[in-house]
């Protein structure tokens, strides 16, 4: 076997098939309007393709349910690429839509920042605010679906930073906005249910365990299906779709949770990078705990399914290695 053919079995695809009613047109728009909205490319009239994860699969399988239920027909495959379209060619294919969407989010930043006077009315400021915002929050959509790191990405950042690094010139530090720009005080996040989706792994044991013993020891956690689910009165979603606590660019919920709680602990920032590594499986800070944890996780999933069981069983795991971190900075 060559290299190439080693490459190319590296990989795994999922392959939306979809065929959808003639009528109503808003449907259509509807659907097209979602695979954009989760990253997906066209390999084919009516055959779109996103990378094989467990996210992934949950975007198009929720999709798919949706065109179902709107009449049309939809199966879902996982597949590897043999012959006639390489990996590499569906790898540009991504790139290519993220950069475009990267050089919408910077050709608008730059109209916004010639648009800036000296002396504006604080009207206009505060309207430039919410649009700088909006930018913000269309970046980090567009982050979340730029699963090989298009270089746009530098661009667009660079555009929209000097843009927020203008309007906040009398500031000392820009804070960027997030899914939720005005994240709740700690105060605000007790006495909550925490939901999230059944099946927990890896981020989702780590964030409850951080949730119970940093935020709210009192916490009551809620597993659910997943996308769909509407929060009741005190409910936070967290490590699910439109959760208030969920990834966030190339950020997992461990990450996203311990800087909007401003948790500024060297030893719970050490475990943030193990989960991060873990979970996006993508060597960024290249932990050597990381295969070790993995491990012991794996093998509390394999042993239940009882979701509480798994909380409980990973919160001694990261009781004992917060410990282990907190003694290596003594």
């Amino acid at each position: 076997m060559n290299a190439g053919a080693q490459r190319t079995l590296a990989l795994s695809w999922l392959l939306l098939v979809h065929q959808l009613p003639a009528k109503p047109a808003y449907f259509r728009v509807k659907v097209w309007r979602r695979l954009q909205g989760i990253g997906a490319i066209a390999v084919k009239n009516a055959v779109h393709a996103l990378p094989m994860s467990e996210g992934t699969q949950e975007d198009f399988e929720w999709l798919m349910r949706e065109i179902v239920q709107g009449g049309g027909e939809a199966f879902l495959c996982e597949t590897r690429l043999i012959d006639g379209l390489s990996d590499e060619q569906v790898q540009k294919l991504f790139d290519k839509a993220r950069d475009e969407d990267y050089e919408t989010i910077a050709k608008d930043a730059r109209t916004l920042t010639k648009s800036l006077r000296p002396n504006l009315k604080r009207e206009k400021v505060n309207e430039l605010r919410a649009q700088v915002a909006r930018l913000r929050q269309r970046l980090v959509d567009v982050v979340s679906i730029d699963f090989f790191g298009a270089i746009g990405r530098v661009t667009a950042e660079g555009s929209l930073s000097d843009l927020e690094a203008r309007l906040n010139e009398d500031e000392s530090v820009v804070k960027k906005a997030s899914v939720d720009s005005n994240a709740n005080p700690l105060g605000a996040l007790r006495d909550r249910t925490w939901v999230t989706r059944q099946g927990v792994h890896v981020d989702r044991i780590a964030s409850a365990w951080l949730i119970r013993r940093f935020i709210d020891p009192q916490a009551v956690f809620k597993f659910v299906s997943g996308k769909g689910y509407r929060p009741g009165v005190g409910e936070l979603r967290f490590d699910m779709f439109q959760g208030e606590f969920t990834h966030e660019g190339d950020k997992c919920t461990f990450e996203v949770l311990l800087d909007r709680v401003a948790l500024n602990d060297p030893a719970l920032r050490a475990i943030a990078e193990i989960i991060h590594d873990i979970d996006l499986r993508d060597s960024k800070f290249g932990r050597d705990e990381a295969v070790g944890i993995r491990t012991l996780i794996d093998g509390i999933a394999l042993t239940t399914a009882d979701d509480s069981e798994r909380l409980a069983r990973g919160a001694e795991v990261f009781n004992h290695l917060y410990e282990v971190f907190g003694k290596k900075r003594q």
